[in-house]
């Protein structure tokens, strides 16, 4: 499935790593040259015509992130470095200000550590309580345990759509419904759905979200933060410089610009920006749902081939997006990754950045196979047949 649109795909080579990072198709580097080479002049700052180019191109991208994701306004759309980046300035620029000793969080075990450690730290400076949603035995997060898990301290409630390992598609319509009839905020992080399924931020009612762009055939570098933008205009920014300010005097008296500026302090990520644009196009001439359902077929057909293979262990065998963790008994994760890398076969290898969901599946390493639209069955047949090598593990040794 558009297959030709990615060069890299020329190399022989077998990527399921795009839960880390996907490929990138050719429109994005043509844009980003096409940039750099004809009208590289920075954003907002110029009043001449490749300036003001590259102004139109770097907002309308922001329009398309607005339809792409269902927001209300462009007001409500902010360009961070990376999904990281967009969480820290929520956790410290909105939830610092407005948690106080005492209230809780809820997040579950199997998060990014980009959703745990900036609560993590807020518990050490304010005093916040860390609490665990509960998994259920396949591990994944019911709005039963949800519910069960909200006390009159509970403000947050902070999760990923889709986890990176374990690959559940947690309820988040429901989860919002819920927490707003007590007054608690959501905030969504969204890497691992935003790129492989239609997310509406009105519809679900998501107060916080955010997502990268690098995983969904977009440039490094970049991140989107969106809120409400009632939740926005009470948010400090946590970065500051040129282009956030409207003015600033000697004796510290000073002006900030509104939504969205007011959080993009310093020269962004023009090129990244404007070229995430013909990224969002690309994928919406595509279809979000069209590329969901070419991912849940290779799902459900890797999860059957890779049963033939002899001593794998599938830890999330009922997964609802494609992500597959697996290891072979008896084998180190990195040492397995290391052998199929010999057969330009790339998976990823480790705790993923979800270090304490080692107490939940009983190990702390897998390879992690993650698949995208341009993903085949060809592809899955040669993983297994390479799998299944009788001499696996004498090749590893």
């Amino acid at each position: 499935m558009h297959r030709e649109d990615f060069e890299m795909l020329k190399d022989d080579i077998i990527y399921f790593d795009n839960g880390a990072t996907t490929l990138k198709p050719k429109v994005l580097a043509q844009t980003i040259s096409d940039y750099y080479n004809h009208y590289s002049a920075n954003a907002h700052r110029g009043d001449y015509d490749i300036s003001l180019k590259v102004d139109a191109l770097y907002e309308n991208t922001r329009s398309l992130v607005k339809d792409f994701i269902g927001a209300s306004s462009t007001r409500e759309i902010i360009f961070t470095a990376n999904a990281t980046d967009s969480l820290n300035k929520i956790i410290f620029g909105y939830f610092r200000n407005h948690l106080k000793k005492g209230d809780e969080v809820l997040i579950t075990k199997s998060e990014h550590a980009s959703n745990i450690l900036p609560w993590f730290e807020l518990a050490d400076t304010i005093g916040i309580e860390v609490k665990y949603i509960p998994l259920t035995e396949d591990h994944k997060v019911t709005i039963e345990n949800v519910e069960k898990s909200i006390t009159p301290h509970t403000k947050v409630i902070s999760l990923a759509h889709v986890t990176n390992v374990m690959g559940d598609i947690r309820p988040i319509s429901a989860i919002t419904s819920l927490a707003h009839k007590q007054d608690i905020l959501v905030l969504v992080d969204g890497s691992q759905s935003v790129p492989h399924m239609e997310v509406d931020v009105q519809k679900m009612d998501i107060d916080f979200l955010c997502f990268s762009a690098h995983k969904m055939c977009g440039p490094t570098g970049l991140g989107i933060l969106y809120g409400k933008e009632q939740l926005l205009n009470n948010m400090k920014p946590i970065f500051f410089g040129g282009g956030m300010n409207a003015s600033f005097e000697a004796e510290g008296k000073r002006m900030y610009h509104d939504l969205p500026t007011v959080f993009e302090a310093g020269t962004p990520n023009i090129a990244g920006v404007i070229g995430f644009g013909s990224v969002l196009t690309y994928l919406k001439e595509i279809g979000m749902q069209n590329i969901q359902k070419k991912e849940m077929e290779l799902l459900l057909y890797a999860k059957e081939k890779l049963k033939e293979v002899p001593n794998i262990v599938l830890y999330n065998e009922n997964s609802e997006s494609a992500i597959i963790a697996f290891n072979i008994k008896d084998v180190f994760a990195q040492d397995l990754a290391i052998y199929l890398n010999k057969y330009n076969i790339c998976v990823r290898a480790g705790n993923h950045c979800a270090k304490i969901l080692k107490g939940e599946i009983g190990i702390k390493n897998t390879c992690r196979m993650s698949l995208y639209f341009y993903n085949t069955k060809e592809e899955i047949d040669k993983l297994v047949t390479v799998l299944k090598n009788p001499k696996l593990k004498e090749e590893i040794i």
